[in-house]
């Protein structure tokens, strides 16, 4: 059997160029279009190309100033490490990288993986906490493009939700120790905030189900346990593009708000730097925080952090070797009501007598 691991991403243009960035955009706003009421496809299309040209100026400014994205060869090289650790086990497999939204599309993976002969597919999103419209979305679109190639007998393993791994936690609580030691800062002093700023998300999906700010909650708590903080705040990085309600607080007003002398901010919700790191934090973040007294300190991302590579092998390992994922904590996904998609975030089942 061969074997082929998807790791899918979100994609961001590495160039401001403004026709990829409004490919781009139309793309996302696309992807959400039932956050908005439309008659046909056709409406709902024409709406995200709409909001696509209206928001890329504004999307194009951020690229330029941080000399495009990183976010696509951060996204190779972390399936490199994916490969040299399940080579590091005797462990042989095909690595793809598909993004949703930007060359290489998820499709245009698939296709490779089909090409090549897998038959057993495993797909991987690197979203660190689970969300409807990147984890669930993404594994959705891996799964309706290998089902458009007919006659192609391939095994499927979609793999969601996996922030509680207890490496994945170490490799963060490590990075913002070793930040806050670099710099001099204890997140206990009185002077000092330690702020998570998590991806926002649109509230509507929180009513449809989703259980992306419980993921979110519980995962700061548990990092500020590791490093042993005692107080911490927490804030979304939302988007005004459309009129409709997002998670709570917005962290430009959170950070208004702080009886406190400096921040240090850590991005909770990627494992990447992008342009909501690199941008909405680095240079937007930055200003509004100065403007109100405060010292500005970000924690980068340790995308390249080798342990990386040995957490995306342990989520694979089941599938690759056969055994029954449950030993490893795996469980039915609550998120992604497709059976057969396996995540680390769902309660265990009561046993018996319990």
């Amino acid at each position: 059997m061969k074997t082929g691991i998807l790791l899918l991403n979100f994609g961001e243009p590495p160039e401001p160029d403004r026709d990829v960035v409004v490919e781009y955009l139309t793309n996302i706003f696309f992807n959400n279009a039932d956050l908005e009421e439309a008659d046909t496809e056709e409406e709902a299309m024409e709406r995200s190309r709409q909001l696509a040209r209206r928001r890329a100026p504004g999307l194009i400014e951020e690229y330029e100033e941080i000399g495009g994205s990183p976010l696509n060869p951060q996204s190779e090289r972390q399936a490199e490490l994916l490969e040299s650790a399940l080579d590091g086990r005797g462990v042989d497999v095909e690595t793809y990288v598909g993004h949703q939204f930007l060359d290489p599309y998820v499709e245009d993976a698939v296709e490779a993986a089909h090409e090549d002969g897998v038959d057993h597919l495993i797909g991987l999103p690197i979203y660190p906490l689970c969300g409807p419209s990147t984890t669930v979305a993404a594994l959705d679109e891996m799964e309706a493009a290998v089902a458009a190639r007919e006659g192609w007998d391939v095994e499927v393993d979609p793999v969601s939700g996996w922030h509680k791994h207890p490496l994945y936690n170490r490799i963060r609580a490590d990075a913002i120790a070793d930040f806050l030691e670099e710099r001099e800062l204890d997140p206990n002093d009185p002077g000092t905030t330690l702020v998570f700023s998590a991806h926002g998300t649109p509230t509507h999906y929180l009513e449809e189900g989703s259980r992306y700010v419980i993921y979110v909650e519980e995962f700061c708590e548990t990092i500020a346990s590791l490093l042993g903080v005692e107080s911490y705040e927490l804030g979304y990085q939302n988007h005004s593009n459309r009129n409709i309600e997002w998670t709570q607080p917005d962290v430009e007003d959170l950070i208004e708000e702080l009886d406190a002398d400096r921040i240090v901010v850590d991005p909770v919700s990627f494992m990447h730097e992008q342009s909501e790191t690199l941008s909405e934090l680095d240079v937007e973040l930055r200003e509004d925080a100065e403007a109100v007294g405060l010292g500005f300190h970000r924690v980068p991302i340790p995308h390249d952090d080798p342990r990386f590579g040995e957490v995306l092998a342990d989520l694979v390992e089941p599938f690759v070797a056969g055994f029954e994922p449950g030993y490893y904590q795996f469980r039915q996904c609550q998120c992604r009501d497709v059976e057969g998609t396996m995540c680390l975030n769902a309660p265990q089942e009561p046993t018996a007598g319990n």
